[in-house]
């Protein structure tokens, strides 16, 4: 009997210690299950998102492409490109205060005229508007730029009537998108309004957009670009005319060439703003008279000899045509410009830049 009971309590025993092992097991599965469960008093750490970064207001984000000029929006409008009237009776000239690109041309003899080119902002009113000629309508070609002109020479009128570039022509709009002013007699004071302009390019149905975009190269500040020979006044002669003579002086308190010609300050009839300009270059290319008239066939493909000025500076490059554009090259690639608008001549390169240009410090 002493034996059985002894067994029995042995036999209790080895079943008490199976169960406690059996719930510790238990237990420390159902501790497993949620391992990230927090216990009651510990504390929950909430972690805060940081914000995403939003853009700064009036940063500048993007560049003009004909100035270098930064701008908080993306200049997305299509260049255009007038024909302005250089006659000493078509002056003072209204619009080009405005322009980001000044090219002045030989037309006929020794006269001039200019091409004005708008892309950062269009005028209220351009002009006055004078003809077109082949050169000028194969430079807004290679730009694809909207022309604007008051009527052409033959070369010109076949390239326009065939819609080779987009382009809207006061000989089919005198009197309606282009306006006669009363102060001055025809055919200096035909003007049209940068409203007209967008009207026209509706009305051709043409494109308002920029599609191309000149490959120049831009300092960040005009402290780079001081490397060259000191030149405080240039001039640059289209002939023995004083009336087509320009004489460019630097102001270096606003690192800018205001413009003269016979004496007269070059201003904006529209706004008596100055013409001011941060960048003056020279291009010789080759030149041919075609008519008893004086037109010129003017060769703006091949490239040549350049000088550009700025910064107080002189530095003789080279230009040559990239894609459409007149692009100024130093050292095999595009010459860096200052910010801001520029002024450029195309002289003849049987006078060239030793004859037709001079400058002092």
């Amino acid at each position: 009997m002493k034996g059985s009971t002894r067994g029995w309590l042995i036999g209790m025993a080895i079943m008490l210690l199976l169960l406690s092992a059996c719930s510790k097991k238990e237990k420390a599965g159902a501790e497993e299950v949620n391992p990230e469960l927090p216990e009651e008093n510990d504390e929950i750490v909430e972690v805060e998102e940081e914000p995403e970064e939003e853009p700064e207001e009036g940063a500048f984000h993007f560049q003009a492409p004909f100035t270098g000029v930064l701008t908080e929006e993306e200049p997305w409008s299509r260049p255009v490109l007038a024909t302005i009237n250089n006659h000493p009776q078509a002056r003072p000239q209204s619009g080009i205060s405005q322009a980001d690109v000044v090219y002045e041309f030989l037309a006929e003899g020794n006269m001039t005229r200019f091409l004005a080119l708008f892309q950062s902002e269009l005028p209220d009113t351009v002009g006055p508007i004078r003809s077109a000629r082949d050169y000028f309508v194969h430079l807004a070609k290679g730009m694809d730029a909207f022309y604007v002109a008051h009527g052409y020479s033959p070369d010109a009128q076949k390239l326009l009537a065939s819609r080779y570039v987009d382009n809207v022509n006061g000989m089919q709009y005198d009197g309606t998108l282009f306006k006669r002013s009363t102060d001055r007699k025809a055919p200096h004071n035909s003007y049209i309004s940068g409203e007209n302009i967008l009207a026209a390019m509706e009305k051709t149905n043409s494109a308002t957009e920029i599609t191309k975009v000149p490959q120049f190269s831009f300092h960040e500040s005009s402290e780079d670009a001081r490397i060259g020979d000191i030149a405080t006044t240039i001039d640059v002669r289209f002939s023995s005319d004083r009336n087509f003579i320009s004489t460019f002086s630097y102001d270096a308190e606003k690192e800018m060439y205001n413009r003269v010609v016979n004496g007269i300050q070059t201003v904006d009839k529209a706004n008596d703003l100055p013409v001011e300009l941060s960048n003056i270059l020279v291009l010789e290319a080759n030149h041919s008279t075609i008519d008893s008239v004086g037109r010129q066939a003017v060769d703006i493909e091949n490239g040549g000899k350049a000088i550009l000025f700025h910064a107080g500076i002189a530095k003789e490059i080279e230009w040559r045509n990239i894609e459409g554009f007149l692009v100024p090259i130093e050292n095999g690639a595009p010459a860096k410009l200052i910010p801001g608008k520029t002024w450029i001549h195309v002289i003849p390169s049987y006078s060239g830049i030793s004859k037709s240009v001079t400058y002092t410090p």
